[in-house]
Protein backbone atom coordinates (compact mmCIF):
# COMPACT_ATOMS: atom_id res chain seq x y z
CA UNK A 1 0.00 0.00 0.00
CA UNK A 2 2.83 2.27 1.06
CA UNK A 3 4.57 1.68 -2.58
CA UNK A 4 1.15 2.33 -4.17
CA UNK A 5 0.49 6.02 -2.65
CA UNK A 6 4.45 6.37 -2.96
CA UNK A 7 3.75 6.24 -6.83
CA UNK A 8 0.61 8.00 -6.93
CA UNK A 9 2.29 11.09 -5.42
CA UNK A 10 4.87 10.65 -7.55
CA UNK A 11 2.79 10.91 -10.74
CA UNK A 12 0.99 13.91 -9.15
CA UNK A 13 4.12 16.03 -9.06
CA UNK A 14 5.07 15.04 -12.51
CA UNK A 15 1.24 15.95 -13.47
CA UNK A 16 1.39 19.40 -11.91
CA UNK A 17 5.04 19.97 -13.20
CA UNK A 18 4.11 19.29 -16.87
CA UNK A 19 0.81 21.78 -16.62
CA UNK A 20 1.84 25.27 -18.98
CA UNK A 21 2.74 28.07 -16.55
CA UNK A 22 0.19 30.85 -16.37
CA UNK A 23 1.41 34.32 -16.72
CA UNK A 24 -0.21 37.14 -14.34
CA UNK A 25 -1.22 40.32 -15.49
CA UNK A 26 -0.15 43.34 -13.82
CA UNK A 27 -2.16 45.12 -11.85
CA UNK A 28 -3.84 47.95 -13.25
CA UNK A 29 -2.54 51.62 -12.02
CA UNK A 30 -3.75 53.30 -9.36
CA UNK A 31 -6.81 55.84 -10.67
CA UNK A 32 -6.09 58.17 -7.84
CA UNK A 33 -1.88 58.22 -8.67
CA UNK A 34 -1.23 62.17 -9.54
CA UNK A 35 1.29 60.90 -12.20
CA UNK A 36 -0.76 62.31 -15.27
CA UNK A 37 1.12 62.46 -19.00
CA UNK A 38 1.13 66.18 -20.20
CA UNK A 39 -0.43 65.15 -23.17
CA UNK A 40 -3.39 64.43 -21.45
CA UNK A 41 -4.87 67.19 -20.25
CA UNK A 42 -4.13 70.94 -22.43
CA UNK A 43 -3.92 73.83 -19.90
CA UNK A 44 -6.21 76.87 -20.78
CA UNK A 45 -9.55 76.52 -22.38
CA UNK A 46 -8.29 76.71 -26.02
CA UNK A 47 -7.80 73.25 -28.00
CA UNK A 48 -4.65 72.33 -29.55
CA UNK A 49 -6.35 72.59 -33.05
CA UNK A 50 -7.39 76.31 -31.88
CA UNK A 51 -3.78 76.94 -30.86
CA UNK A 52 -2.57 75.47 -34.26
CA UNK A 53 -4.96 78.01 -36.10
CA UNK A 54 -3.90 80.79 -34.33
CA UNK A 55 -6.42 81.09 -31.28
CA UNK A 56 -4.19 83.13 -28.28
CA UNK A 57 -5.88 83.83 -25.08
CA UNK A 58 -6.14 87.17 -23.96
CA UNK A 59 -7.43 85.80 -19.89
CA UNK A 60 -5.57 83.06 -18.30
CA UNK A 61 -7.97 83.01 -15.78
CA UNK A 62 -6.27 83.82 -12.71
CA UNK A 63 -4.52 87.70 -13.44
CA UNK A 64 -5.05 90.61 -15.33
CA UNK A 65 -1.85 90.07 -17.51
CA UNK A 66 -2.17 91.69 -20.83
CA UNK A 67 -4.96 94.11 -19.65
CA UNK A 68 -4.86 97.24 -17.84
CA UNK A 69 -7.59 99.88 -16.84
CA UNK A 70 -8.47 102.42 -19.56
CA UNK A 71 -5.82 105.67 -19.43
CA UNK A 72 -4.88 103.35 -16.22
CA UNK A 73 -7.63 105.33 -14.15
CA UNK A 74 -8.36 104.35 -10.42
CA UNK A 75 -10.22 101.04 -10.53
CA UNK A 76 -12.00 99.20 -7.60
CA UNK A 77 -14.75 97.58 -9.81
CA UNK A 78 -12.94 94.55 -11.97
CA UNK A 79 -11.87 91.57 -9.72
CA UNK A 80 -10.94 87.69 -11.01
CA UNK A 81 -13.29 85.66 -9.71
CA UNK A 82 -13.63 81.41 -10.02
CA UNK A 83 -11.68 81.96 -12.99
CA UNK A 84 -13.98 85.04 -14.86
CA UNK A 85 -13.38 88.75 -14.95
CA UNK A 86 -16.26 90.06 -12.86
CA UNK A 87 -17.10 93.88 -12.74
CA UNK A 88 -18.67 93.82 -9.13
CA UNK A 89 -21.68 96.28 -8.93
CA UNK A 90 -21.82 99.80 -7.77
CA UNK A 91 -21.80 100.06 -4.14
CA UNK A 92 -24.10 102.62 -2.60
CA UNK A 93 -23.08 104.91 0.12
CA UNK A 94 -19.59 103.73 -0.60
CA UNK A 95 -16.04 104.12 -2.33
CA UNK A 96 -16.39 103.70 -6.28
CA UNK A 97 -13.37 103.88 -8.63
CA UNK A 98 -14.74 102.71 -11.98
CA UNK A 99 -13.27 102.22 -15.42
CA UNK A 100 -13.27 99.90 -18.10
CA UNK A 101 -10.99 96.73 -18.77
CA UNK A 102 -8.76 97.21 -21.41
CA UNK A 103 -6.29 95.28 -23.20
CA UNK A 104 -2.64 95.88 -23.29
CA UNK A 105 -2.27 94.76 -26.76
CA UNK A 106 -3.59 96.46 -30.20
CA UNK A 107 -5.41 95.10 -32.87
CA UNK A 108 -6.94 95.78 -36.65
CA UNK A 109 -8.36 92.76 -38.43
CA UNK A 110 -9.23 90.00 -35.61
CA UNK A 111 -11.68 87.19 -34.71
CA UNK A 112 -12.53 87.64 -30.94
CA UNK A 113 -14.28 84.73 -28.84
CA UNK A 114 -15.86 85.91 -25.06
CA UNK A 115 -17.94 83.84 -23.19
CA UNK A 116 -20.35 86.39 -20.85
CA UNK A 117 -23.28 86.76 -18.93
CA UNK A 118 -25.36 89.43 -17.20
CA UNK A 119 -26.68 90.31 -13.92
CA UNK A 120 -30.09 91.01 -13.33
CA UNK A 121 -30.86 94.98 -14.85
CA UNK A 122 -27.22 94.52 -16.00
CA UNK A 123 -25.87 96.29 -18.85
CA UNK A 124 -21.91 96.24 -20.29
CA UNK A 125 -20.97 95.75 -23.60
CA UNK A 126 -17.35 94.49 -25.81
CA UNK A 127 -15.82 97.77 -27.43
CA UNK A 128 -13.02 97.22 -30.17
CA UNK A 129 -10.15 99.49 -31.95
CA UNK A 130 -10.31 101.51 -28.94
CA UNK A 131 -7.84 104.35 -28.93
CA UNK A 132 -7.04 106.06 -25.71
CA UNK A 133 -6.61 109.78 -27.50
CA UNK A 134 -9.83 109.98 -26.47
CA UNK A 135 -11.39 110.52 -22.93
CA UNK A 136 -13.75 107.64 -22.99
CA UNK A 137 -13.97 104.09 -24.75
CA UNK A 138 -16.87 104.27 -26.60
CA UNK A 139 -15.62 107.54 -28.19
CA UNK A 140 -13.60 105.77 -30.66
CA UNK A 141 -14.91 102.17 -30.19
CA UNK A 142 -17.74 100.52 -31.97
CA UNK A 143 -19.32 98.30 -29.28
CA UNK A 144 -21.13 94.78 -29.16
CA UNK A 145 -23.69 95.08 -26.88
CA UNK A 146 -24.65 93.64 -23.95
CA UNK A 147 -27.33 93.54 -21.44
CA UNK A 148 -30.45 92.43 -19.99
CA UNK A 149 -33.35 92.56 -22.42
CA UNK A 150 -36.28 92.34 -20.21
CA UNK A 151 -35.42 93.73 -17.19
CA UNK A 152 -33.23 96.84 -18.01
CA UNK A 153 -35.29 99.58 -16.24
CA UNK A 154 -36.56 101.91 -19.31
CA UNK A 155 -37.44 101.86 -22.60
CA UNK A 156 -34.79 100.47 -24.55
CA UNK A 157 -34.41 100.90 -28.69
CA UNK A 158 -33.97 97.72 -30.79
CA UNK A 159 -30.31 99.11 -30.88
CA UNK A 160 -29.89 98.80 -27.44
CA UNK A 161 -30.70 95.21 -27.17
CA UNK A 162 -27.78 92.47 -26.58
CA UNK A 163 -26.03 92.00 -29.85
CA UNK A 164 -26.45 94.70 -31.30
CA UNK A 165 -23.84 97.13 -33.11
CA UNK A 166 -24.84 99.76 -30.05
CA UNK A 167 -26.83 102.62 -31.21
CA UNK A 168 -26.48 101.63 -34.72
CA UNK A 169 -27.45 98.01 -36.11
CA UNK A 170 -30.17 95.76 -34.89
CA UNK A 171 -29.42 92.38 -33.60
CA UNK A 172 -31.46 90.15 -36.51
CA UNK A 173 -32.05 87.68 -33.86
CA UNK A 174 -32.95 87.19 -30.31
CA UNK A 175 -30.32 84.83 -29.77
CA UNK A 176 -29.47 85.65 -25.98
CA UNK A 177 -29.94 83.16 -22.57
CA UNK A 178 -31.81 84.32 -19.53
CA UNK A 179 -29.92 86.57 -17.73
CA UNK A 180 -27.60 84.18 -15.28
CA UNK A 181 -26.23 81.75 -18.01
CA UNK A 182 -23.47 81.63 -19.64
CA UNK A 183 -23.26 83.19 -23.87
CA UNK A 184 -20.58 82.59 -26.14
CA UNK A 185 -20.08 85.61 -28.22
CA UNK A 186 -17.56 86.17 -31.65
CA UNK A 187 -16.66 89.18 -32.90
CA UNK A 188 -15.46 89.57 -36.54
CA UNK A 189 -13.63 92.85 -37.50
CA UNK A 190 -11.54 92.46 -40.99
CA UNK A 191 -10.76 95.84 -42.99
CA UNK A 192 -13.97 97.25 -42.54
CA UNK A 193 -16.22 94.75 -42.32
CA UNK A 194 -18.07 93.36 -38.94
CA UNK A 195 -19.87 90.48 -37.73
CA UNK A 196 -21.53 90.08 -34.28
CA UNK A 197 -22.25 86.67 -33.93
CA UNK A 198 -24.44 85.20 -30.43
CA UNK A 199 -24.76 81.48 -29.45
CA UNK A 200 -23.70 80.45 -33.03
CA UNK A 201 -26.20 82.57 -34.43
CA UNK A 202 -24.83 85.90 -36.50
CA UNK A 203 -26.63 88.58 -35.28
CA UNK A 204 -25.06 91.96 -36.73
CA UNK A 205 -23.01 92.79 -40.50
CA UNK A 206 -21.83 96.17 -41.54
CA UNK A 207 -18.98 97.93 -43.17
CA UNK A 208 -17.66 100.90 -41.56
CA UNK A 209 -17.32 103.87 -43.56
CA UNK A 210 -20.07 102.46 -46.14
CA UNK A 211 -22.76 104.70 -47.08
CA UNK A 212 -25.13 103.23 -44.53
CA UNK A 213 -22.44 103.58 -41.67
CA UNK A 214 -22.72 107.47 -42.36
CA UNK A 215 -26.60 107.65 -42.83
CA UNK A 216 -27.01 105.79 -39.39
CA UNK A 217 -23.73 107.53 -37.66
CA UNK A 218 -25.74 110.94 -38.60
CA UNK A 219 -28.67 109.59 -36.59
CA UNK A 220 -27.16 108.47 -33.87
CA UNK A 221 -25.50 109.55 -30.27
CA UNK A 222 -21.95 109.42 -32.52
CA UNK A 223 -22.58 112.71 -34.44
CA UNK A 224 -21.42 114.00 -31.61
CA UNK A 225 -18.18 111.55 -31.75
CA UNK A 226 -15.82 112.97 -35.02
CA UNK A 227 -13.57 109.87 -33.91
CA UNK A 228 -16.35 106.98 -33.39
CA UNK A 229 -15.49 104.17 -35.70
CA UNK A 230 -12.42 105.65 -37.43
CA UNK A 231 -9.26 103.78 -35.86
CA UNK A 232 -7.86 101.72 -37.81
CA UNK A 233 -5.80 99.46 -34.81
CA UNK A 234 -6.99 99.75 -31.14
CA UNK A 235 -7.31 98.05 -27.67
CA UNK A 236 -10.15 95.33 -27.14
CA UNK A 237 -12.26 96.61 -24.01
CA UNK A 238 -14.43 95.63 -21.64
CA UNK A 239 -17.48 97.92 -20.43
CA UNK A 240 -17.50 98.87 -16.70
CA UNK A 241 -21.43 100.39 -16.77
CA UNK A 242 -21.65 100.49 -12.81
CA UNK A 243 -23.49 96.91 -13.29
CA UNK A 244 -22.45 93.27 -12.59
CA UNK A 245 -20.97 91.25 -15.61
CA UNK A 246 -18.87 88.55 -16.22
CA UNK A 247 -16.21 87.98 -19.05
CA UNK A 248 -14.72 84.44 -19.72
CA UNK A 249 -12.64 82.47 -22.39
CA UNK A 250 -11.51 85.17 -24.10
CA UNK A 251 -9.48 84.44 -26.81
CA UNK A 252 -8.37 86.53 -30.43
CA UNK A 253 -6.88 85.39 -33.66
CA UNK A 254 -5.41 87.94 -35.67
CA UNK A 255 -6.68 87.90 -39.69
Amino acid sequence: MKLRAFIISILMLWFVACQPRKETTPPAADSTSTTVSKDTVAPGFLSEQQKAEGWVALFDGKTTTGWHFFKNKENNSWEISDGTLHCKPFIENGTNHRSDLTTDGQYENFELIFDWKISVQGNSGVMFRVSEEFDEPYASGPEYQIIDDEGYPGDLKDVQLTGANYDMHVASAKAAKPVGEWNESRLVVNGNHVEHWLNGTKVVEYELGSADWNKRRKVSKWKDFPGYGLTKKGSIDLQDHSHEVWFKNIAIKPL
